[in-house]
């Protein structure tokens, strides 16, 4: 037993040296998961909130179509950044219709047009832009947030000079008290129900894509190498071959994930400073089985995708087959995003991915249901048995191992 493990470990750490000699591969499955969350969680909000401010920053251009527009409307549309241009209205269809005014709005002379006349004691008004542009998106926005305003103060008005209580009249439901209150969900358990609804769809997604390059380079690039057939030559079993390969690629997918959920950590850190994100709250038991749930769809990704590219007769065509095969893993981690796990059947958890997705989901909001994790171990269990007994079988053909050469 242990010459065999012996073994075992010889041919993973011979397959992990040749696979870390290029720099490009150590950049694409280390330091990339290491940066993704990172960037995601933090230069991303950095960017929006750069444009944002440079968008609040700009002077846009609006003509009022008006022959009776109101002088306190225009006084606050001119404190809010935007240009105002007066011209009569004689337009007199629907208030709507753009017609004669799209030249202006597509070639940039005008952001806006705001279009208004008196019909009695309402104002009709329609408000022109091109929604394929920032500039009259910005200018739409603004102008609409002066109008709901300027329509607020003049219906409180109205009911001052009618004799009523404003805010009675227009608010007679209150809530009493600050609505967070109301809220029995901790801080960190909202924060796990949050994570839980991306974390399980990134890890799946990167568990998968980033043990497809190491499969391929250790089964039929060996095989365009010519160097597996001296590997059949060495005093060990194709199962030992199998699992020296798969440790190899169960390593370097690991470390892969390791190093990208340091990154969510590092990214969660930071939110947490903020008034955006909390810490979740995980007891010791979802922090154990979290891992054992990765595990176990490690085991039987690697054992399948090493099976598939074995089954390849050239580098080409293991790229092929295993990149479409990425979306066996996107569609039921897009699935499982939208399933509610309040009241949910147990049979769910016993689906190939889908029962390893719910769990984290399940985990990551500290639900400890015995139920449905006795049902998920079992049946991952199962599946990364099953996948690994196929990709022995393959390793054992020999119309597949030996070479083409």
């Amino acid at each position: 037993m242990s010459n065999s493990f012996r073994r075992i470990t010889t041919i993973s750490k011979k397959e992990l040296v040749e696979f870390a000699r290029d720099w490009r591969t150590i950049f694409a499955l280390l330091i990339i998961p290491l940066l993704m969350f990172p960037l995601l969680f933090i230069i991303f909000p950095l960017l929006l909130a750069s444009e944002a401010a440079e968008l609040d920053a700009i002077q846009v251009q609006v003509v009022v179509q008006s022959n009776d527009f109101p002088s306190n409307l225009s006084e606050e549309l001119n404190g809010s950044g935007i240009n105002l241009v007066y011209e009569p209205l004689s337009f007199e269809g629907n208030l709507s219709s753009p017609i004669g005014e799209e030249e202006r709005l597509r070639n940039g002379n005008v952001d806006a047009i705001l279009r208004m006349r008196s019909n009695g004691t309402v104002w009709d008004y329609a408000l022109l832009h091109m929604s394929t542009s920032e500039r009259s998106q910005e200018a739409r926005t603004r102008t609409l947030t002066v109008l709901f305003e300027w329509e607020e103060n003049e219906t409180e008005r109205r009911l001052v000079v009618a004799g009523l209580d404003p805010d009675d009249t227009l608010h007679p439901l209150n809530w009493d008290g600050p609505i967070s209150n109301s809220d029995v969900a901790t801080s960190g358990e909202q924060a796990g129900m949050m994570l839980s609804l991306f974390i399980p769809l990134v890890l799946s997604v990167w568990t998968f894509s980033s043990a497809i390059q190491p499969s391929i380079d250790m089964t039929a690039g060996e095989r365009e190498r010519g160097t597996l057939e001296a590997l059949l030559g060495l005093p060990c079993s194709r199962n030992e071959l199998l699992f020296g390969k798969w440790l190899a690629v169960a390593t370097i997918t690991g470390i892969g994930v390791m190093l990208q959920l340091i990154g969510l950590l590092f990214a969660i850190g930071y939110l947490a400073t903020s008034d955006f994100l909390t810490i979740p709250t995980l007891s010791v038991p979802s922090i154990v089985f979290i891992g054992i749930a990765i595990l176990l769809f490690a085991i039987m990704v690697v054992a399948f995708e090493l099976a598939l590219a074995m089954r390849a007769h050239s580098v080409k065509e293991a790229g092929s087959i295993l990149g479409p095969a990425l979306l066996l893993i996107l569609f039921p981690a897009l699935f499982t995003q939208v399933i509610n796990l309040d009241g949910i059947e147990t049979f769910w958890f016993s689906i190939p991915v889908v029962n390893v997705l719910l769990a984290l989901r399940e985990l990551l909001m500290d639900r400890f249901v015995v139920e449905h994790i006795l049902t998920w171990i079992v049946s991952s269990g199962f599946y990364a048995i099953v996948a690994a007994l196929y990709a022995a079988r393959q390793f054992k053909r020999e119309d597949i191992v030996t070479s083409l050469s």
